[in-house]
């Protein structure tokens, strides 16, 4: 009878908190930042960071070092950060819970990890992994319902992975030489009008003007390569956070690659209008000011686009689309 008075001793006391964490849960409260919980997730962020602490140090450097490919790198994570910011009404309502299935993610990604350095010895692979065993540890320790809001910005992450080496040569080549072909059209369209031809051999092109040649060559640096990563990581950023419908966001993502492609193609016939001039404004610093100018009308046409995809359907005060 007295312990049944007093709770019921340690019997009562698990009914109790068991009681208290189920009506938690029900109104999708956070447990209470005690000292012995934020030191166990401190813990957690070291033994995170410290195991992979190799590959993160060796991305950092990779993203300096080619600053005009991999520079978006570093804001990749702050945008990610600003998702979960914008979902932060829908995180406090969400009930954390420990979801040990999690545990199979978290541990592929440290094996995998393991594996990339060891056997494959590729810095993209490992990249990929440490994100796996992220996205395995939030769903470890916070459930299904607050990885549902969190899934977007981890994978957000997967942008600022720098590729393989071989992917980037093969693809740089193919884009140079789309660029070259691309900005050829454009200069044999404008040469027709204003007394001037052009030929293409490979990625040079030759422009006579005045019975002068001046060669353009269309370097690796031009393949417009960093252009292409960084609109489709803006893109996802765009479609998420001005677009509703989901045909909208796929249409702008698929949008992403053609206006890239499309905008290096008409800065490298600026460039070329440009040489006619004064050939030292297509290299050097010159090259790189007037190629980072015309990344402002490349946005605007981006945004624009986004824009013309919110006009098509918008939605009516009931909440349908409507034409």
């Amino acid at each position: 009878m007295f312990s049944r008075l007093v709770g019921g001793g340690r019997d009562g006391m698990s009914d109790r908190m068991a009681t208290g964490t189920a009506e938690a849960r029900m109104a999708g409260a956070w447990p209470r930042l005690t000292p012995s919980l934020g030191v166990g997730v401190a813990l957690l962020a070291i033994a995170y960071f410290g195991l992979f602490f190799r590959w993160y140090l060796r991305q950092g450097l990779l993203s300096s070092h080619a600053m005009e490919d991999w520079g978006h790198a570093f804001v990749i994570p702050v945008i990610s950060t600003f998702f979960v910011w914008r979902n932060r009404e829908q995180l406090k309502r969400a009930a954390p819970a420990v979801f040990w299935p999690g545990l199979a993610p978290f541990l592929l990604g440290i094996m995998s990890y393991f594996y990339g350095v060891v056997a494959i010895q590729s810095h993209m692979i490992e990249g990929f992994a440490v994100l796996l065993a992220l996205f395995g540890l939030a769903l470890l320790l916070l459930g299904p319902g607050v990885m549902r809001w969190l899934f977007i910005p981890i994978g957000y992450l997967f942008f600022g992975i720098t590729l393989a080496e071989r992917i980037m040569i093969e693809v740089t080549f193919q884009l140079q030489l789309l660029a070259s072909e691309g900005a050829w059209v454009m200069l044999a369209v404008i040469g027709s009008v204003f007394d001037f031809t052009v030929d293409l051999d490979g990625n040079t092109l030759k422009i006579f003007h005045g019975g002068e040649l001046i060669p353009l060559n269309v370097a690796e640096a031009c393949s417009g390569m960093r252009m292409v990563v960084a609109f489709y990581a803006l893109s996802v950023w765009v479609a998420l956070t001005w677009c509703r419908q989901w045909w909208q966001r796929i249409a702008l993502f698929l949008c992403a690659g053609p206006v890239a492609v499309l905008m290096n193609m008409l800065r490298i016939a600026v460039l070329g209008l440009l040489s006619l001039w004064d050939p030292n404004l297509s290299a050097g610093q010159a090259h790189t000011l007037i190629g980072t100018v015309l990344l402002i009308p490349s946005l605007g046409l981006y945004l624009g686009i986004a824009w013309a995809l919110n006009r098509i359907v918008r939605e009516d005060a009931d909440g349908k689309a409507a034409a």
